[in-house]
């Protein structure tokens, strides 16, 4: 059966037990004919099959027939992170490994449609956090978006969907100041972690997780009892906003934990010897090299559970406690907003919405007196 389609002849003839279609479109450089095939159960298939390669031919699109999600998901994954965080790299690898390959990864990419997504993103809601699930959504819209920009495909269906609501996630909360005591006390009576320093730290100065991890010790003046955070782990070494580098006054148990901290490391390094990598971190593996936020969340939590806190609490919930004990304790929120350092009190009264009350003194001074105050009354 001999047919037209634009300027191109075609033929379609019965093959296995469905049809099979050819579109002609000449020669190449060395005399070989070339021909785009197409596959399907009736003629009208086929038909459409063959209508829509030529459009594809027309508009300049060069996928291959078999170019799937899964390698559409893949090349963006290779190619379309670069400059991102290690960790922003290595989340968007797994959501894409647990969540978009094994269940759509297969569909050929040019066959999926809105109306597929529409469905599938509904079954996922019924299982991930609604940031999980945006997250799922923009790594497949992006890679699509890759694609189109190497003519594979013509139109982005993952932009032509709402994204739905998922399941709660887990919420950041926060320690009252008996559990902070509590917490510090633990540490106070205990060599056995590494990371006590740090958990100190980030409890009474409320820095990030990923400034922690990034400070070096030249940034930490132990006598003016100041820490300068310029850098984070996140791509480039940036910090979050320029707002976010900031020095800030260390109350005495925060520079107490810190020299102890200095001591021990000095012990470790002369044990490491020629296998010590001096990256010059104030927080580091026990051969100098940086530490994950896996191995800070795994001490972390050991030592919540010694301290008898459980082990449901993540590194960054240490911020959200100094911003609700500062808060509780009357610090107005221009200076915890300053402290944490946030680009406007708008930002810390969103993000800490839970933490934040109405309040009036410092930082430093204020976190001492606090816990002063408490000690006293113990």
């Amino acid at each position: 059966m001999k047919i037209i389609i634009g300027k191109y002849e075609a033929s379609i003839y019965p093959e296995g037990e469905g049809f099979t279609g050819a579109i002609s479109l000449g020669f190449d450089a060395t005399g070989k004919r070339l021909r785009v095939k197409r596959k399907g159960k009736t003629k009208a298939q086929v038909r459409d099959k063959l209508r829509e390669a030529v459009e594809d031919l027309e508009a300049g699109i060069k996928t291959e027939v078999k170019y799937s999600v899964e390698d559409a998901v893949n090349d963006f994954l290779e190619k379309g992170l670069k400059g991102k965080a290690k960790s922003t790299v290595d989340n968007y690898r797994s959501l894409a490994r647990k969540n978009l390959i094994p269940q759509i990864g297969a569909i050929k990419l040019k066959e999926l449609t809105a109306d597929y997504l529409d469905k599938w993103l509904d079954e996922r809601a019924e299982e991930l956090s609604t940031r999980s699930l945006r997250l799922v959504h923009q790594i497949l819209e992006r890679a699509i978006r890759q694609a189109q920009a190497r003519d594979r495909v013509r139109r982005n269906v993952a932009s032509l969907v709402i994204v739905p609501e998922g399941q709660e996630g887990h919420p950041s909360k926060a320690m009252t100041l008996e559990q902070a005591v509590k917490l510090l006390e633990a540490l106070r009576t205990t060599t056995e972690f590494r990371l006590s320093a740090y958990v100190v730290l980030s409890l009474l100065a409320g820095i990030r997780t990923e400034e922690a991890r990034a400070l070096t010790w030249p940034e930490v003046d132990l006598k003016a009892r100041t820490v300068a955070v310029y850098r984070s782990v996140r791509a480039k070494g940036d910090t979050k906003t320029k707002r976010s580098r900031r020095v800030l006054k260390l109350p005495k148990k925060a520079i107490e934990a810190l020299r102890a901290h200095h001591r021990r490391q000095a012990t470790e390094r002369l044990q490491a010897g020629e296998k010590w990598q001096d990256h010059d971190l104030v927080f580091c593996r026990e051969d100098g090299m940086p530490l994950d936020r896996w191995q800070v969340r795994r001490e972390f939590q050991k030592i919540t559970t010694l301290a008898g806190l459980g082990e449901d609490w993540t590194p960054r919930e240490l911020r959200h406690s100094f911003v609700s004990i500062l808060s509780a304790h009357d610090v107005p929120v221009e200076d915890i907003s300053d402290l944490v350092g946030h680009v406007s009190t708008h930002v810390t009264e969103t993000v800490y919405r839970h933490e934040i009350r109405p309040a009036l003194t410092k930082g430093a001074q204020a976190m001492d007196k606090i816990l002063k105050r408490q000690s006293r009354s113990a």
